[in-house]
């Protein structure tokens, strides 16, 4: 199922007034943990699967990538990406993730930002970017945290008074689709757990190099009071492999 919501005018519309849509990565909360979990990108052509606005194709620039190609299956996302970004080394292109499709070896790193729960198959995903990596290339990426995914409310228990008590987690085994409410819109998210995630990696053959869940930076936490509650359950994981 290759989902298209970014192109819907009133979900892009509420989409680009995030935070992190309006204030690029430094609004990001996972952000300063990702970026370490980057490898060294200096003279490396970059895959961004899903790169939206192209934050991260120009970051990779800016750390003296060779060359960046990002992907989105959006119009609208690629656009904006296009008229954000002045630099021949950075091509985007239309496609969608489950079309992925690159030389063998074209790559010395992939990364991508909170597009993956929205593919069916992340172990297709996994095989795909493995093959198009070269030898000792790296695979970053940032999904929402199965703990977030797990019911498709994807909501606060709340107390007789609205407050927020806890965060329900049931159906967690239950992998799958999830019709969840986002910005206004029902879209489709695939929920699974976080063995699935790494052990997918794994059988294609991949290393774990590291595994995080971080919550919102402090500065972002004192720039954004509403993140507050963002620190009382993960809602990314963040995970970064290397091709053997």
């Amino acid at each position: 199922m290759r989902q298209n919501k970014y192109d819907d005018p009133g979900f892009y519309e509420n989409y680009s007034r995030m935070p992190r849509s309006a204030g690029g990565l430094e609004a990001a909360g996972e952000w300063p943990v990702f970026r370490d979990m980057l490898p060294d990108l200096n003279g490396k052509k970059v895959l961004d699967i899903g790169c939206g606005y192209g934050w991260h194709c120009r970051y990779a620039r800016e750390r003296r990538a060779r060359a960046v190609v990002g992907i989105d299956l959006s119009e609208k996302m690629l656009e904006r990406a296009r008229e954000s970004t002045d630099d021949p080394a950075i091509e985007y292109r239309r496609m969608a993730i489950e079309d992925l499709d690159f030389p063998e070896g074209e790559f010395d790193a992939v990364i991508s930002s909170l597009a993956l729960h929205y593919v069916e198959s992340f172990e297709d995903v996994c095989r795909k970017v493995h093959r198009i990596l070269a030898p000792g290339g790296s695979f970053v990426l940032s999904v929402e945290h199965p703990v977030f995914t797990a019911l498709a409310a994807q909501d606060w228990h709340y107390g007789p008074n609205g407050e927020r008590l806890h965060w329900p987690v049931d159906h967690y085994f239950d992998e799958g689709s999830r019709r969840a409410r986002f910005l206004g819109h029902d879209v489709v998210k695939y929920h699974r757990t976080v063995a699935s995630h790494l052990n997918a990696l794994i059988e294609a053959g991949f290393a774990i190099r590291k595994v995080a869940e971080p919550g919102p930076a402090p500065e972002l936490l004192a720039k954004y009071p509403e993140m507050r509650d963002e620190a009382r359950r993960p809602i990314f994981l963040l995970i970064a492999a290397d091709k053997m």
